[in-house]
């Protein structure tokens, strides 16, 4: 059976809010040390950013990244990371195991922001901490000068305030591994109360409740209910967390389909959204911020280090061409529920779970996942087509259930349409006719990108082979005289085409 996309590009299904492509730097293993900041690397700036990372960061195209954690942010005193960096203290960090210098914080993340042409997301310690730090910080950040910490700002050399726009009131809160774990009735109270005086310094901030750490979490999705029904009037998202991993799964198809698992943990917390906007007769209807997934392999990627040690390695999973698929999934995923996530931060942006890696001293180069986010970012803008799919052959997989062996999905910014094609299949190409609704021959294909198997699927960039993994383009691809465009998927493949007027 052939396999037809058809795709409706004069309707708009909803429209794709850009920071759908956020990141996040915590201060975890070499996030910020030897990541993006390094002062004494040759590609260093005089504030030490590094700027061959940040070169690869604005390819990214990244419109938010979340600061300063993650579990980090549970027992952080933000004052510790202002000021003088001779006079800041040295503090050792109980999530992590290491000590924290303190010389990268919050004035130095909101300049490094402008440098990587990204705005900054702000999570507060509800942890250790509660209202009052929160309304300080806050002030420190947007408040005027004039006033007690606008005017501490402005002595620290930032007359302007920040003007940060994005909160998130505190990080995974029902974990047990978090500092300051509460049930969710003593959250839910201290976020709405949180919120509620926030709003009093400006009704304008965004904010983000916590909801529950994972889809695995003995209180899912109850936590998520329980909570809203505290602060829902408050915030004006809820955040979600997800990381897979290719241990476990029994087979390739079946870690392939495990983006399966983020369709379901949306539609599940969605739920509970609903059912407390209908219990409680609210209007607004409550966005998600998926503001940590990946791929994350939590047994690979850590090196032994001595306790309380600065900056040491943690985390620095090396990801496989099987994985920038997986990753391509789970943007699919996104993107097919743009309509309700409203933000979405991969974890994380720089030697941590990251896209990014850098050698300390050395280069920086791109992780296979890099791929994939990248061409999303910078393609999968505006908003999202009605789309209908037919003929795609499922697979039966024993974790995830049918997983469909291609998927797509379209979107539209201005006169261009992008188009993006995952194919799982191992072991035959698919033929796939692509039909415009709108008179297809008025198009022409500005662009084709393909990220296929290089031979093994466990392929790896490194930094002496970076360009192992990485999209080819390809040339030949045309919309034919009756306006379709005839595509043939390689097994194992994912699929970028651009499309613009013919007259353009």
């Amino acid at each position: 059976m052939s396999i037809t996309l058809r795709v409706f590009t004069d309707l708009a299904q909803n429209a794709i809010d850009p920071r759908l492509y956020g990141n996040f730097i915590e201060h975890l293993g070499r996030a910020v040390y030897t990541g993006i900041y390094e002062p004494g690397h040759p590609e260093a700036d005089a504030r030490g950013f590094r700027q061959d990372v940040l070169k690869l960061i604005h390819e990214l195209d990244v419109p938010m990244v979340r600061y300063p954690g993650g579990n980090f942010v549970s027992a952080y005193d933000w004052e510790d990371g202002v000021g003088p960096a001779a006079q800041r203290p040295r503090r050792l960090d109980y999530a992590w195991g290491v000590t924290e210098t303190n010389q990268f914080g919050t004035n130095e993340f909101m300049e490094w922001c402008k440098a990587a042409k990204t705005e900054p997301m702000m999570a507060f310690n509800l942890g250790t901490r509660g209202i009052d730090a929160a309304r300080q910080l806050v002030e420190y950040c947007n408040a005027p000068a004039g006033s007690k910490f606008g005017d501490l700002r402005k002595a620290h050399g930032y007359a302007e305030p920040h003007a940060v726009r994005t909160w998130c009131l505190g990080n995974e809160m029902d974990g047990p591994w978090q500092t300051g774990r509460k049930t969710a009735v003593e959250y839910g109270r201290l976020a709405n109360e949180t919120a509620n005086a926030l709003r009093q310094f400006d009704p304008k901030l965004e904010l983000i409740a916590c909801g529950s750490s994972g889809p695995l979490m003995p209180e899912f999705p109850d936590w998520e209910r329980v909570v809203l029904e505290h602060c829902y009037a408050n915030v004006d998202a809820l955040s979600i967390h997800l990381y897979v991993r290719e241990d476990g799964h029994k087979s390739l198809a079946d870690y392939l389909a495990c983006p399966a698992q983020m369709e379901h943990q949306i539609r599940d917390v969605l739920a509970a959204c609903d059912f407390v906007k209908a219990k409680q007769r609210h209007k607004k209807t409550m966005m998600l911020s998926f503001d940590e997934w990946n791929v994350w392999d939590m047994a690979k990627g850590n090196e032994t280090f001595a306790r309380w040690a600065t900056a040491p390695r943690q985390l620095e999973n090396i990801y496989t061409f099987a994985d920038a698929l997986v990753v391509a999934g789970m943007l699919l995923v996104l993107l097919r529920h743009s309509g309700r996530v409203r933000y979405a931060c991969m974890a994380q942006l720089v030697n941590v779970i990251a896209p990014i890696m850098t050698s300390p001293g050395g280069a920086a180069w791109r992780q296979t996942i890099f791929h994939p986010l990248r061409q999303a970012s910078r393609h999968g803008r505006g908003v999202l087509l009605p789309s209908h799919l037919t003929g795609a052959s499922s697979s039966d997989t024993p974790t995830h259930g049918p997983s469909p062996d291609v998927e797509a999905l379209a979107t539209r910014d201005g006169d261009h349409v992008s188009v993006f094609i995952l194919h799982r299949g191992q072991t035959a190409p698919a033929a796939l006719t692509l039909r415009l609704d709108d008179g297809a021959s008025r198009w022409r294909v500005v662009g084709h990108e393909v990220l296929a198997n290089p031979g093994d699927v466990h392929a790896v960039n490194t930094e002496q082979a970076p360009e192992t993994v990485a999209p080819r383009q390809v040339t030949d691809t045309h919309v034919a005289p009756d306006g379709t465009v005839s595509l043939s998927l390689p097994p194992l493949s994912w699929h970028v085409l651009r499309l613009a007027p013919a007259g353009a």
